[in-house]
C-alpha cells in the first residue's frame, strides 16, 4: 500500500464526518516541465518582494552597533538610495532559480519515497508517515540546495553590505572572480558547515510542523462540523472547502512554522552571515573562525547580539513561509498531469 492509497482512505473517513480534505499532490502526479518553469517565475517574484528585508537583516547582523531595523532601512535608502535595498539581487536571482529547482526536486522525490516506505514497510499511519516524510524531505532538500546556494549567498551578502562608494567590486561576477583568486573555491563555501546546521534542521522541523499543523487544522474543522451537523437524522453533508479557505489554513500554518524556525535558528544564522561576509586581510590571513566570531558577538553585546536582526528575519521568514507555501501549493495544483484528480 502506498502513501496515496492511505490518504485516499483517510479522506473517505474524514468525508464521513462531512469534510472533504484536499488531495496531497505527489511527485509522480506532476508535469515536471511545467512545475519547474512556472516555479522559476513564481519564486523569482517572491524573492523580489522579500529581498529588502534580507538586506536589512544582513546589515544588522554584520554591524557593530545596536540600531533598529526601521532606522537601518531609512539610513540605507537616504544615504545610498533605494536601489541599495536590492544590491546583489541579480546575483541572488541567478542562484535562486537553480537552487529552488534542486530544492523542490529533492523535497518531492524524498517525500514520495520515504512516505511510501513508512506506510508499506514500517506500518506507519498516514499522519505519522506524512510528518516523517516531510521532515526527511526538508532535511535532504536543504542539504542539496546549499551546494548551489552557499557560493551565491557568499557573493550576494558581500554585495548587500558593500557601500555604494566601495569600488573593490564592480559586480557579482567580479566579486566571484576575486574570491576564487584570493581564497580559492573554499572561499565560496565559507560558512557551508554552519549553513547546513542552520538550514537543514530548520527545514526538517518546518516541514514536519507544517504537515502536523495541516492535519490538526483539518481535524479540528472536521470535529466542528460533526458537532454542528452530526445530529441530523440520515443527513450526511459533504462539505468541500473552497480554494481561498484552503490557502488561508495553509498560510496560517506556514507563518507559525516559519516564525518558530526563525527564532530557533537565529544565532546560527548570525554567525553564518558574519563568517560569509567578513574577509581576511590582504596578507593572506584567513577570515575569523566560528569561535572567534562567537566571542566577537558576545563581546559586542552579550548573547543577545546573536539575535541582532531577529525582527526582519522573523518577519521575512514568516511572510516568506506563508507566501512560499501558498505559491508552492498553487504551483503543484497548476502543474498536475491530470487536474481531474483534484476535484
Amino acid at each position: 500500500m502506498n502513501m496515496r492509497a492511505v490518504e485516499e482512505e483517510e479522506s473517505v473517513s474524514v468525508s464521513g464526518q462531512e469534510l472533504d480534505i484536499p488531495v496531497d499532490i505527489e511527485w509522480q502526479m506532476l508535469d515536471k516541465w511545467k512545475f519547474f518553469l512556472h516555479g522559476a517565475a513564481l519564486f523569482s517574484g517572491v524573492s523580489a518582494m522579500l529581498y529588502p528585508a534580507v538586506v536589512i537583516k544582513t546589515r544588522l547582523q554584520v554591524g557593530h552597533c545596536k540600531i533598529s531595523c526601521v532606522k537601518t532601512a531609512v539610513s540605507v535608502a537616504r544615504h545610498e538610495g533605494f536601489r541599495a535595498l536590492y544590491r546583489g539581487f541579480g546575483t541572488s536571482l541567478m542562484g535562486t532559480i537553480p537552487a529552488r529547482a534542486v530544492y523542490m526536486a529533492a523535497l518531492e522525490v524524498t517525500k514520495s519515497k520515504v512516505g511510501s516506505f513508512a506506510v508499506s514497510d514500517l506500518g506507519f499511519t498516514a499522519g505519522a508517515a506524512a510528518a516523517v516524510a516531510s521532515a526527511v524531505g526538508g532535511l535532504s532538500a536543504a542539504m542539496a540546495a546549499q551546494l548551489v546556494w552557499t557560493p551565491v549567498d557568499v557573493v550576494t551578502q558581500r554585495l548587500m553590505v558593500a557601500n555604494g562608494a566601495d569600488a573593490r567590486y564592480v559586480n557579482g561576477v567580479d566579486m566571484f572572480r576575486k574570491i576564487v583568486r584570493n581564497d580559492g573555491v573554499r572561499g565560496l563555501y565559507r560558512g557551508f558547515g554552519i549553513s547546513i546546521l542552520t538550514h537543514a534542521p530548520s527545514n526538517a522541523v518546518w516541514w514536519a510542523s507544517y504537515s502536523v499543523a495541516q492535519r490538526l487544522v483539518w481535524g479540528g474543522v472536521g470535529c466542528f462540523l460533526r458537532r454542528k451537523y452530526g445530529d441530523r437524522e440520515g443527513d450526511m453533508m459533504m462539505i468541500r472547502p473552497d480554494s481561498k479557505t484552503v490557502m488561508a489554513f495553509q498560510g496560517v500554518s506556514a507563518a507559525m512554522a516559519g516564525g518558530l524556525s526563525a527564532l530557533i535558528t537565529m544565532p546560527l544564522d548570525t554567525i553564518k552571515t558574519r563568517l560569509q561576509v567578513l574577509e581576511g586581510d590582504e596578507n593572506g590571513k584567513r577570515g575569523p573562525t566560528v569561535g572567534q566570531t562567537v566571542r566577537s558577538l558576545v563581546k559586542e553585546g552579550g548573547w543577545m547580539a546573536c539575535y541582532r536582526g531577529l525582527g526582519p528575519r522573523w518577519a521575512s521568514m514568516s511572510i516568506s513561509a506563508t507566501t512560499m507555501i501558498t505559491t508552492y501549493e498553487f504551483l503543484k495544483r497548476t502543474s498536475t498531469k491530470n487536474p481531474e484528480v483534484l476535484t
